[in-house]
């Protein structure tokens, strides 16, 4: 059997697996294969001589000309991938709506079609690229997961000592370039161990999570609540002068303390002790600030425990 090169070819761009589709300076549509017949619904005959925006005023407009006309003017090959914009045209998918996509994710090519060295056509091609996309936006959510995991005690729920330290660092170079106020809570579970001993780890746990959700809940947004370790936590108070943090102390101790948790019936009644310290002129580093806080704290515990008490 003999089949001619030009009947192959259309053979071809009929079955092939992607969009193929071809404008003139006008705009208007001189080619249409099958795929974008079936994804459009639209067959040959109704879009063929026709303005694009004709059967598809949806379509962008200015974007869709300038990106034609550059290919005309400039003879060369134009691109667009789906992330920077998700479809040129709105074609359903078949992907599980899990995906997360509401439209067909394209990556599109502009190709100039030349006869005697002037352009005189552009050919657009449709490539379908769900998939790549879904794949993409999952692994980058498992990412931000992960990340997020390790920003994160494991316990409590609420950030670690290594997110908490670089906030910290963060908010004192701020500080330090434009001034204001910045202030620091150290503060832990007054005995403890003796929780621990009498009650056993499980419930000492419970402890931990239910007072971090409790302080949780009555700092600011801007605030950055961490655990340091054991029972003690720290709180950045950002934008926040020494006697303020002391109302914030005062308030995250009554939090603590007014309440006994209860946990596999069992009635445990919980206080702490507060240490504040704020940033000063002449303070030479960040962790400066963390150990007079932490120095405000044991002299809480000196003085008998559950109360606040500043560096000074």
């Amino acid at each position: 059997m003999n089949v001619g090169s030009a009947s192959l070819s259309d053979l071809v761009v009929e079955r092939v697996g992607f969009g193929i589709f071809v404008l003139d300076r006008d705009m208007n549509v001189v080619m249409w294969n099958r795929f974008m017949q079936d994804h459009s619904g639209l067959s040959p005959e109704q879009v063929v001589g026709k303005s694009i925006f004709a059967s598809f005023p949806e379509l962008p407009r200015v974007w869709l000309a300038r990106k034609i006309e550059s290919v005309f003017t400039l003879g060369s090959f134009a691109f667009s991938s789906w992330e920077q914009r998700p479809y040129l045209f709105k074609f359903d998918h078949d992907r599980p709506i899990t995906g997360g996509v509401d439209f067909m994710q394209q990556d599109c090519t502009f190709m100039p079609l030349t006869r005697e060295r002037e352009v005189v056509a552009v050919c657009v091609t449709i490539c379908d690229v769900t998939h790549v996309s879904i794949v993409q936006r999952e692994r980058e959510e498992a990412v931000a997961k992960l990340q997020e995991y390790a920003d994160r005690d494991g316990l409590t729920g609420i950030a670690n000592r290594r997110f908490f330290e670089a906030r910290l660092r963060d908010e004192y170079i701020r500080w330090e370039r434009y001034g204001g106020d910045l202030s620091v809570l150290l503060f832990d579970l007054d005995h403890f161990k003796k929780i621990n001993d009498q009650f056993g780890h499980l419930v000492g746990d419970a402890v931990l999570r239910v007072m971090a959700q409790r302080v949780a809940e009555v700092v600011r947004a801007q605030d950055v609540f961490g655990r340091f370790g054991g029972e003690e936590f720290a709180l950045l108070l950002p934008c926040t002068p020494l006697d303020d943090a002391m109302l914030v102390a005062e308030k995250i101790r009554q939090t603590i303390g007014g309440l006994p948790v209860e946990v596999q019936d069992a009635k445990v009644p919980v206080t702490a002790s507060v240490g504040a310290a704020s940033a000063r002129t002449g303070m030479p580093a960040y962790d400066v600030l963390i150990n007079e806080a932490d120095a405000a704290l044991y002299s809480a515990k000196r003085q008998g425990r559950n109360r606040s008490v500043a560096f000074s």
